[in-house]
């Protein structure tokens, strides 16, 4: 691996940290917070003071009074709305890529590529009143239609990861926007500057007041959210841990919930795949972004026969990777989001190995890596691959079964195509699934066969488009999908009206 060259780019100055209440910008009333960039130790992002369960209380006063009038907006011109915004990020698009690649830890081409997608997604939804509004049934009684129309949920809560500070909340906010919802956010207390980004481009471009509102806090507001009487929903994406807690207070509650959780995603490699497309695709999976995506490959399933020359190619593409501050244009690949994460991740791997698994390649311990020295910062972690045992049928060491979230890939050979689909759902999760084959009759067992919320046929299993359904199968997810036509599932409910006039001449 290669160290990426010396970078002396000018970095701004610390940003103010401010919450969105009630259409105006103002200080929380809690404790000190800062936003601190993983790969320069002490260099503090953004700074500010924390909200508190008065300011959420305030912020669902401002939501519950605005919902009405919100709702009652036409479709089009809630649209028009998401247009003028998803123009506004456009325009600070490398600004604000610079800033997550400095607040989150993503390479700079990575982080001004999820600013354009986040755009992409409020385009997308800025059209949906040109779209599918109802459905219209034919009725048994002579003079009458039944008609099923859409309404908002009304008051929506947001809870977002680190992982993807612009693009997962624009993805929850924008359906919940134009479907006619008043929003109350809570994004990941790591990551506040660029939720204050996106927050800034919606009020930019005209939003009424107290139709979104956002808060940065600590991850007890999630709780203090959904227990308010006012809420009439939650759509959470981050751990799953934090995600069952909410599922479970909120299906206490009555309050529908939306919860997209963990994954520990398979890449299966097959004997007639085309290998180079299958090693660049894999690596892609499994480490950019440093391997914290939901969907990233963090399991990879070969076939004997070609397992050897696919984890050479796989060594000798990952000796090309630059590691560095995510800043640099020439950076592969970053830290991960703090050096807490890194530790856990570290132990993670120890533990795997203290019970078989054997490293291949890296070694999230070592300080150097292909004779060049990593960064300083502690959240620097080496790219690493491990050999997992297993028995005849599955496997129990924890890197086959627990996410890391970081830049760690476990392989285990297969004998049979049926042994490789075995292998991959033997896991809890079903979020996302790649598999590589040239064979037809592979793919549609595959369909078949792989219990997964998404499955990609010879592409990394990362990846989401927002016109179509995004979510995972068995422990991954709870509750309708995001995305697409599906958003509406969620953020809204049905209205059935049995419609008939007065008597005709």
């Amino acid at each position: 691996m290669k160290a990426a060259p010396a970078h002396t780019l000018e970095m701004p100055a610390t940003a103010e940290l401010r919450h969105f209440i009630a259409g105006q910008w103002r200080l929380g009333t809690g404790a000190p917070i800062s936003s601190l960039n993983p790969a320069r130790p002490g260099e503090v992002v953004a700074a500010g003071t924390q909200a508190t369960t008065n300011d959420v209380d305030a912020a669902m006063t401002a939501a519950l009074a605005a919902a009405r009038g919100w709702a009652r907006t036409p479709m089009h011109e809630r649209g028009e709305v998401l247009l003028r915004a998803a123009a506004h990020i456009e325009t600070n698009a490398q600004a604000w890529g610079l800033e997550l690649a400095r607040e989150e830890g993503k390479a700079l081409e990575e982080g001004t590529g999820e600013v354009t997608r986040a755009a992409a997604i409020l385009r997308y939804y800025s059209a949906e009143g040109d779209r599918l509004a109802g459905e219209v049934f034919s009725s048994p009684r002579r003079g009458e239609r039944i008609i099923v129309t859409r309404k908002p949920l009304g008051v929506v809560g947001v809870v977002t990861p680190f992982n993807f500070p612009i693009a997962i909340p624009a993805w929850k906010i924008a359906p919940a926007l134009v479907y006619g919802n008043t929003v109350v956010w809570k994004p990941a207390s790591t990551v506040p500057l660029l939720a204050m980004r996106l927050a800034q481009a919606l009020d930019a471009a005209g939003l009424p007041t107290g139709v979104l509102n956002l808060l940065i806090g600590p991850g007890a507001l999630g709780n203090h959210l959904v227990e308010h009487p006012g809420l009439d929903g939650l759509t959470f994406t981050g751990s799953t841990r934090v995600g069952r807690a909410l599922s479970a207070k909120a299906a206490g509650l009555g309050v529908p919930i939306q919860a997209e959780m963990g994954g520990k995603n398979a890449a299966i490699v097959l004997a007639d795949a085309d290998l180079e497309l299958a090693v660049d695709q894999v690596l892609l999976g499994a480490f950019r972004s440093s391997g914290q995506k939901c969907t990233a490959t963090s399991r990879l399933i070969l076939q004997d026969s070609i397992a050897d020359a696919f984890l050479e190619r796989l060594s000798d593409r990952l000796d090309q990777w630059h590691i560095g501050d995510p800043t640099d244009p020439s950076v592969t690949m970053g830290p991960v989001v703090s050096d807490a994460a890194a530790e856990d991740i570290r132990t993670g791997v120890r533990a795997a190995q203290a019970q078989g698994a054997r490293l291949v390649y890296g070694g999230v311990d070592s300080p150097t890596h292909a004779g060049t020295a990593l960064p300083a910062a502690r959240s620097f972690l080496a790219p690493t691959v491990l050999e997992v045992p297993r028995t005849a049928t599955t496997t129990v060491n924890p890197a086959w079964r627990e996410e890391f979230f970081g830049p760690v890939l476990s392989f285990v050979r297969a004998t049979t195509m049926k042994d490789a689909f075995d292998l991959a759902n033997d896991s809890k999760f079903g979020l996302s699934c790649a598999l590589f084959t040239q064979d037809v009759t592979a793919v549609l067992e595959g369909i078949d066969e792989l219990d997964v919320g998404i499955l990609h046929v010879n592409s990394e299993s990362a990846g989401a488009d927002p016109h179509v359904p995004f979510g995972g199968a068995k422990k991954s997810g709870y509750g309708p999908k995001e995305q697409g036509g599906a958003a509406k599932e969620f953020f809204t409910h049905t209205t059935t009206v049995y419609l008939r006039g007065g008597a005709t001449s």
